[in-house]
């Protein structure tokens, strides 16, 4: 298999091509935050319908990944990514015409499927095809672009919404899908595992999408008896998975110290980054008087953070491990979330938001690239797809059950209404401070103290 020098013209069009498709489906995820506000307003839709189009597409996504990782380890990474490309630009376009709320939460699902496909693809290309030297700057680029149109969603979508329509948040994925499909088709060469894979893991596949499925209906709507099917469903598929000759997830992945503890602060990671993204722009609309553009333009300093930095945090993890860059990475960001708790109803952006917008992303910055390349590093090369797959698997579960359950908990009963959304964007705020102190705690306690480097 080739490995291709960063700095030569191959090298640079994996990174580019990896980057845009994992940018657009990072992009989608909050983007669609800003949008949710006008969304409810011209569908009639309420909180509850809300978290379905935001965990629709979380929920396929989660449970597929899985499926992606493996099926780019088995048919070639290059070509699972593709397919998944074209069938998110398609899915988007589905998302754009909805004309009620049934379909849009429908159309989000499809577009779950196409990011559970690309997804994995996109950082197991930049593992197998970038010479070793040159993986964690690599992916120091991949972490700053993706992280980028994550943050840079908000005030895209808000300036689509007020100049345009919520439709063209999706419409906006359609153009740069095709230009990540005629690079990935032209400039990128095919990755495929010397050692064959084996068969596909249909049960395996099926009990985990039972699993998470099961769980999220019981969190969303209190259907206990799928909380039920959800559990069952998950201690089966790891009896499953352990007695398969050829599983989807090779249990043995988990046996490695550091593999196993970075999936751990992952998972209260991302529930706390996803659920801050979730109820920080629906606090600046409903409560703070906020417009879409205005509540999206509060999130570019976070974006500007990680568009600078992260390579650098690529280029330091080599240097310092990743233990400490993934202890103060997300208690910096708590201490973010901590100052956002207290956004008043009468908000004043430099006063108010901006100083919580400045931490919490200078945290996320120093995470990201680190935890990224240290569990792709922790795989066995034959599985840098579905390690790739299980990492982002785990990331999306936890947002997917943290947008699911955090509005019960604090006490959101479905309304959008500034007094009672208020009350319960504080308490939702020191649930995800308390998420991120968890994470690091776990990174900076259980993380070997030299095992960083992406190869």
């Amino acid at each position: 298999m080739e490995s291709l020098p960063l700095r030569s013209a191959r090298g640079r069009w994996v990174v580019l091509a990896a980057t845009l498709a994992s940018a657009i489906a990072f992009l989608d995820g909050s983007v669609v935050n800003v949008a949710l506000r006008p969304i409810a307003l011209d569908l009639d839709a309420t909180l509850t319908d809300l978290q379905w189009v935001v965990n629709a597409y979380m929920f396929a996504l989660a449970s597929l990944i899985l499926v992606g990782g493996s099926l780019g380890d088995r048919l070639g990474r290059r070509r699972v990514f593709v397919v998944g490309i074209a069938w998110f630009g398609l899915a988007s376009v589905v998302c754009g015409l909805a004309q009620g709320v049934e379909q849009l939460v429908a159309a989000r699902g499809l577009q779950g499927v196409g990011a559970a496909l690309l997804t994995p693809g996109s950082l197991a290309l930049i593992q197998s095809l970038i010479a070793e030297e040159d993986r964690a700057r690599a992916i120091g680029y991949w972490s700053a672009w993706s992280g980028v149109a994550g943050a840079v969603g908000p005030l895209l979508g808000g300036w689509l919404v007020e100049t345009l329509s919520w439709r063209w948040v999706f419409f906006v994925n359609v153009p740069v899908a095709a230009v990540v499909i005629a690079i990935a088709v032209l400039r990128v060469p095919e990755s495929v595992p010397a050692a064959g894979q084996g068969r596909f893991d249909v049960p395996g596949a099926a009990l985990g999408v039972l699993a998470l499925g099961g769980i999220t209906v019981a969190l969303t709507q209190g259907a206990w008896p799928a909380a039920v099917v959800g559990a069952v469903a998950a201690v089966v598929f790891v009896v499953v998975e352990a007695r398969s000759a050829h599983p989807m997830v090779p249990l043995g992945m988990f046996a490695d110290r550091t593999f196993s503890v970075v999936n751990v602060a992952t998972f209260l990671i991302y529930a706390a980054l996803t659920a801050v993204t979730f109820f920080l722009v629906l606090q600046l609309q409903v409560v703070a008087g906020y417009g879409p553009l205005a509540a999206g333009a509060a999130t570019i300093p976070f974006t500007l953070l990680l568009l600078v930095f992260s390579p650098r945090v690529g280029t330091l993890l080599t240097r310092t491990g990743a233990r400490p860059l993934m202890t103060l990475g997300p208690a910096l960001a708590a201490v973010g979330v901590a100052l956002l708790a207290g956004i008043p109803d009468d908000a004043a952006y430099l006063t108010d938001v901006l100083p919580g917008v400045l931490v919490f992303g200078a945290g996320i910055t120093l995470l990201v690239t680190p935890l990224t390349a240290t569990v792709l590093a922790a795989a066995p090369a034959e599985h840098v797809g579905l390690a790739s797959g299980v990492n982002n698997a785990v990331a999306r579960a936890a947002g997917l059950l943290a947008v699911a359950a955090l509005p019960a908990l604090v006490g959101l009963d479905g309304e959008l209404a500034a007094d009672p959304f208020g009350a319960g964007y504080a308490r939702a705020m020191w649930w995800c401070a308390g998420l991120l102190v968890l994470g690091a705690v776990v990174s900076g306690a259980l993380l070997p103290g030299r095992r960083s480097r992406a190869g």
